[in-house]
């Protein structure tokens, strides 16, 4: 990678519905300058769930274009960076350093809980983009 490439990084959880969705809209709307964001789920729901609309709502953060999407959704992309906020392993084939988050799933959880989750995302996700900003 060059010194001044962005990037490339994918935020992973179980569904795509929820945490990945979160860290993708934080990092498109405040990292875009560093990095390439992306999101999948190791198990797609069907939607992002309502409440992660709302509550990114509030961050000024529009997710309604958003969908669910798989791994096997990103055929050949490639990443410098996986961000895994699964909980589980994730499956072979992933050849980026990949970063555990521990970050608890709202996906059936009350709103409240969401915004907390969310807060803590984008915690997250400034820390690493100032980590890439850093490393530039």
């Amino acid at each position: 990678m060059t010194r001044h490439a962005k990037t490339r990084v994918l935020f992973v959880c179980i569904g795509n519905s929820c945490r990945s969705q979160m860290a993708e809209g934080f990092a498109r709307k405040y990292g875009a300058d560093v990095m390439i964001a992306g999101s999948a789920g190791l198990a797609p729901a069907f939607i992002v769930a309502p409440d992660t609309i709302r509550a990114m709502d509030e961050k000024d953060i529009d997710l309604r274009d958003q969908f669910p999407k798989g791994l096997h959704h990103l055929g050949r992309a490639r990443f410098d960076l996986v961000i895994n906020m699964s909980g589980y392993d994730l499956p072979p084939g992933i050849e980026a350093p990949v970063r555990e988050w521990d970050v608890p799933d709202p996906v059936a959880e009350d709103y409240d809980t969401h915004c907390r989750i969310r807060d803590d995302i984008e915690t997250r996700v400034m820390g690493l983009i100032l980590e890439l900003r850093r490393a530039r």
